[in-house]
């Protein structure tokens, strides 16, 4: 019995030590295992760094400029394949983007990626936390990449995408373009009416309007510009193709339905077109002669537009078209 207690006391002793360096925390982690934990992988921060100024999963695809990272990790690795191998294919292509690359769809729609000067321990290490981790991806991005490779991966691959659901991307962004620009120009119509007048109005649009417009047009990264059947400025008459767009939306401005923007793909880029429609304040400058628009109105837009065309409107009356041109070779 005496041994018993003495045993029992010995071990009551050395369960109430702690053993050095393992604190435990209420997770059951030990303190050097979160520590770790928190440190992100060298590859990670890398890749985020370098690699997301073009392959950016949040990136849209309207403006994407490169497949997303995780495209590239599909075309390069697959049931055989080693880290060692996808590192070292990575390595290759890196160096030499033009001739090693895996991905003949994407090296087609974007063309080869520019020479990037990452060290091979860099690219390792990019190689190292793609092979092992999951990464980010776009929204719904299996479902298009089944659908653009339904053999799977390889040279009779299309780096292409379900082209509704492109139409709405290019279509939503393109409106967005087109309303931008909308609101600033009559933004700074109505201060230019309220502080000079119609007749400042006019001087606004003829001096202001397009630079405006091009200074949307950079920052939005696409050429915004107005169409019309019937423009003031000659510069702004719309082409075969835009009268035909501009034709279309008049019944459907009529019949009081929704108008959604029209979506033209083709090799070369993208073009969104949108109507633009009449309202009160347009007629001040745009309505009929010696109705709406008063003479001296007139006489102002006779001096500055000798080609006039841009009157006779009413209210809800399309005038013109906005074009967004998303031009893949500019």
């Amino acid at each position: 019995m005496k041994y018993y207690m003495l045993f029992t006391l010995l071990m009551a002793l050395t369960g109430c030590k702690e053993t050095p360096r393992q604190h435990r925390t209420p997770s059951g982690l030990s303190n050097d295992t979160m520590v770790r934990a928190e440190v992100p992988h060298p590859g990670k921060r890398i890749m985020e760094q370098e690699c997301y100024i073009c392959h950016d999963p949040k990136i849209t695809r309207a403006r994407r400029i490169a497949p997303p990272m995780e495209s590239i990790k599909r075309h390069y690795i697959d049931v055989g394949t080693t880290k060692d191998e996808f590192t070292k294919a990575l390595i290759r292509w890196v160096n030499d983007p033009r001739t090693e690359s895996k991905m003949l769809g994407a090296h087609a729609k974007f063309g080869p990626m520019p020479y990037m000067p990452n060290p091979d321990d860099a690219v390792t290490q990019i190689a190292d936390y793609l092979y092992d981790n999951e990464i980010d991806r776009p929204k719904e991005f299996d479902l298009y990449f089944a659908m653009a490779h339904p053999n799977g991966v390889g040279e009779g691959e299309c780096e292409c995408f379900d082209d509704l659901a492109l139409e709405k991307e290019y279509a939503a962004i393109g409106l967005a373009h087109a309303m931008a620009a909308q609101a600033e120009l009559g933004r700074n119509l109505k201060k230019a009416i309220q502080e000079e007048g119609t007749v400042g109005a006019i001087q606004f649009c003829n001096t202001e309007a397009s630079k405006l417009t091009d200074s949307i047009s950079v920052m939005r990264n696409a050429i915004v510009e107005r169409v019309s059947d019937k423009p003031r400025n000659p510069d702004n008459q719309a082409n075969a193709e835009e009268l035909a767009y501009l034709e279309s939306f008049k019944p459907k401005l009529s019949s009081k339905n929704d108008i959604e923007p029209v979506v033209q793909i083709e090799d070369k880029g993208v073009r969104v077109y949108y109507p633009i429609t009449t309202n009160a304040l347009c007629l001040q400058c745009h309505g009929k002669p010696d109705k709406q628009v008063r003479p001296e109105t007139l006489s102002v837009l006779k001096y500055l537009y000798p080609k006039d065309k841009a009157v006779g409107y009413n209210v809800d009356e399309i005038r013109g078209l906005w074009s967004v041109d998303f031009n893949a070779n500019d």
